[in-house]
């Protein structure tokens, strides 16, 4: 084999690698089940993005109620299911993770957790609070100890024993009890 022959075997090879290696990134930023949820996003999706932005991150489409310029909600179209994004102000604001979802935060925190494991994954850190709608339920609230995530929480609803949902996000909206209600 002359050196061309080589050097062109070789760039092949390199570009079908890349290729492959380009295939495999895309593959796993889809947002899906195993997205890991944290104080300002989940998987590619980050607070402060356009729908437009997030969706692209996502690797889906967003859809959901109307855009307004106050608060609403989107999701993604197909999967994963039981996750919505809250949009402020034309941008995401916060993400919500409801009943039956498969995602974990990047600790492993998931629904159906107990209110001691979630208080053991972030040893110090979760503030509890009274739950307004169920009774005996607490808001258990991380509160990072980073200052460049101060203003980020992640909030677990519990029924006083359980997580059966939670949601990440930036102050305010993250503590909006009712959502866009």
């Amino acid at each position: 084999m002359n050196s061309k022959a080589k050097l062109l075997t070789l760039a092949t090879l390199t570009f079908a690698l890349s290729s492959v290696t380009v295939g495999a990134v895309i593959a796993q930023t889809k947002l899906s089940n195993q997205s890991k949820l944290f104080t300002n996003g989940i998987g590619q999706v980050r607070v402060g993005m356009t729908v437009s932005q997030a969706s692209k991150a996502a690797g889906t489409r967003l859809v959901g109620d109307p855009p307004n310029k106050y608060c609403y909600y989107v999701k993604p179209e197909w999967d994963p299911k039981n996750v919505g994004f809250m949009v402020t102000e034309g941008r995401i604001s916060r993400v919500d993770v409801w009943r039956d979802s498969k995602i974990t935060t990047l600790k492993g925190a998931k629904i159906g957790d107990t209110e001691a494991r979630i208080k053991s994954l972030y040893p110090g850190q979760i503030k509890v609070t009274p739950h307004n709608y169920v009774s005996g339920g607490h808001y258990l609230t991380f509160v990072p100890k980073d200052q460049s995530d101060e203003n980020y929480r992640v909030v677990f609803e519990t029924d006083g024993k359980r997580v059966t949902q939670f949601r990440s996000g930036k102050l305010p909206e993250v503590e909006y009890v009712e959502g866009c209600s």
